[in-house]
C-alpha cells in the first residue's frame, strides 16, 4: 500500500462515535481520519447496520476493516486491532420507577437485560448470556432498547453512556422519555475502542502504520469538542 492510498473502512450509526450525519462523522471517525491523515492516507468510511458493517469490513474487497470495536478474545481471533482510538463507558440504563441494584455482574442474573443484537458487551456478561445464566431481550439498535425499556418490556439495558445521552437528547422516538430513564452510576466497564483491521499481512502493516500516526492525534480534544454539546 502506498503512502497516498485511500483506506476504506466500514462503520455504523452509533452516535456520537460514528454516523454519516454527525459532525466530522463522529468522534471515532474523526480520530481515525486524523490519524490516517498524519500517515498521509485518506480515509473513506461507509455506514451500514452493525452486522453488515462487520461482514463488509472483513469480507468485501476494497475494505481494510471496520470500527469502532471492543476488544475480546473472539475479536482478536479475526482482527489486527489498532491501538485504542478512545473509550466507551459501558453501563446500564434503568427505569426511574424500577431501580436496578447490583454490586457484581452475577447480581444482574435476576433481571432481564436489553441488549443490541450482535453487539459485544463485557466478557463476563456475554459469557453469562451464552451459558443461559443471564436473560436478555435483543433489539436492532440502541434506540429500540430505550423505547422498549421505557415501555417496561425488561428491567435494564446495556448501553454506552455517551450514546445514551446523545439519543435522549436528539432522537424523536425518545421524546419525553428522559424523565423515565436513568443511567446507573456503576459502570459495567470503561471499554476501549479500536479499529478492526483485516487479518492479513497488509492489515497488520496498516495497523502498525496507523498506530504510529495515532500518537500524533489529540484524542481528549476531539472527545471534548464532540461531547461539549451533550
Amino acid at each position: 500500500m502506498t503512502q497516498a492510498a485511500e483506506v476504506r473502512l466500514a462503520s455504523l450509526f452509533w452516535p456520537p462515535y460514528s454516523g454519516d450525519k454527525l459532525a466530522g462523522q463522529g468522534i471515532s471517525v474523526e480520530v481515525a481520519r486524523a490519524a490516517f491523515h498524519a500517515a498521509e492516507s485518506k480515509l473513506q468510511v461507509d455506514f451500514y447496520p452493525w452486522a453488515r458493517a462487520v461482514a463488509t469490513g472483513m469480507g468485501t474487497p476494497g475494505y481494510a476493516g471496520y470500527f469502532p470495536e471492543y476488544d475480546t478474545p473472539e475479536v482478536r481471533s479475526r482482527c489486527h486491532l489498532s491501538a485504542p482510538i478512545g473509550n466507551s463507558p459501558l453501563g446500564l440504563v434503568y427505569r426511574t420507577d424500577r431501580p436496578v441494584e447490583w454490586q457484581q455482574p452475577s447480581d444482574l442474573r435476576r433481571y432481564v437485560i436489553g441488549v443490541v443484537q450482535d453487539y459485544v458487551n463485557t466478557t463476563r456478561f456475554d459469557a453469562d448470556v451464552a451459558s443461559g445464566q443471564q436473560r436478555v431481550d435483543r433489539s436492532v439498535d440502541d434506540t429500540r432498547v430505550l423505547v422498549k425499556l421505557a415501555a417496561g418490556r425488561f428491567d435494564a439495558g446495556v448501553m454506552d453512556k455517551h450514546v445514551y445521552d446523545y439519543l435522549l437528547r436528539t432522537d424523536k422516538a425518545l421524546a419525553g422519555k428522559r424523565t423515565q430513564l436513568l443511567f446507573h452510576p456503576r459502570l459495567l466497564e470503561d471499554k476501549q475502542l479500536y479499529i478492526c483491521f483485516r487479518p492479513t499481512a497488509e492489515g497488520r502493516a496498516l495497523a502498525q502504520r496507523f498506530n504510529a500516526a495515532l500518537a500524533k492525534v489529540d484524542l481528549p480534544a476531539i472527545y471534548a469538542r464532540h461531547l461539549a454539546v451533550q
